[in-house]
């Protein structure tokens, strides 16, 4: 059977008196149970200081996060902004191009110019700030392909610039024009397809647009011939040649040298007889001087 009661004796160190104390079972029960409930008490609030304290910790990094977010948030869309408005500048420019070389307007990119600082949630910021950079994306596609159509018209008429003949191909007088005249040799009126340019023998003769040479050859009435295919349904004729410097296949350019002045085939004197066919059509050389 368990005690109801318990003694404690506290006998001091260098004395003869003992002290007794007694205590009832219930009431060392009920000294520990407020024991225990001051250690829960006390581990429980530790606990919840240590907790705030770091949620503190938690809040201010967030905070200082958030106004990191912002900062960033607002230089992206000034970026943007002035990205933007460069945007709108490029497609003005391409529009007077476009006017000017005479091409249709381009496909319509939705740039409105608008912009500004962001507001609201950072979320919010952040998804109208990926929708306005995605509509960016889209105009700067729209721009390059604009561009690149751009680009291959100019190279277009660059090439055909180049292919058109132009010039005189020779240093001389013009002894007969193009058309109908009384033919030397047999006094009928026939067509003349070219014009006759008079010069000494051995003057140089030089191509009048960029081309390849597709004849180089002895023709019958053409005398030693030399004919360059231009492009753009381009070519050209130089007949009555004394000696011809370029081969069949050779590239060459405008004002370089490919024959020299002759009196070859049916000629009455040293001189060059030029043509300008234009699909396959003889057309005026002089309109090409």
């Amino acid at each position: 059977m368990s005690p109801r009661r318990f003694t404690v004796l506290i006998i001091p160190e260098g004395s003869h008196r003992v002290r007794r104390f007694n205590f009832k079972r219930s009431a060392l029960y009920a000294v520990a149970a407020i024991a225990a409930l001051f250690t829960i008490g006390v581990s429980f609030l530790t606990y919840d200081y240590l907790r705030n304290d770091l949620d503190r910790s938690e809040l201010n990094r967030l905070k200082a996060e958030n106004r990191s977010q912002q900062k960033e948030l607002h230089r992206l869309a000034a970026v943007l902004h002035d990205m933007r408005q460069e945007m709108v500048v490029l497609a003005q420019n391409d529009a007077k191009v476009r006017v000017l070389a005479k091409l249709s307007k381009p496909k319509s990119d939705g740039l409105t110019g608008m912009g500004g600082p962001v507001e609201g949630r950072a979320a919010e910021s952040f998804s109208s700030l990926q929708r306005e950079i995605d509509e960016l994306r889209q105009a700067i596609d729209l721009r390059r392909e604009s561009q690149e159509e751009i680009q291959g018209f100019l190279n277009d008429q660059k090439s055909l610039l180049a292919a058109r003949p132009k010039g005189w191909p020779v240093r001389g007088w013009i002894t007969s024009n193009f058309g109908m005249r009384r033919s030397p040799f047999t006094g009928q009126r026939v067509m003349h397809e070219g014009i006759d340019i008079a010069a000494s023998t051995g003057t140089p003769i030089h191509a009048s647009a960029d081309g390849i040479v597709i004849r180089a050859e002895t023709a019958p009435g053409y005398g030693k011939l030399v004919v360059i295919d231009h492009g753009y349904g381009y070519k050209t004729y130089y007949a009555h040649a004394s000696r011809i410097f370029v081969k069949v296949g050779q590239r060459v350019r405008r004002g370089e040298r490919i024959a020299a002045v002759g009196s070859t085939g049916i000629s009455t004197g040293p001189h060059l007889h030029y043509e300008v066919r234009l699909n396959g059509v003889p057309v005026n050389p002089r309109k090409y001087f």
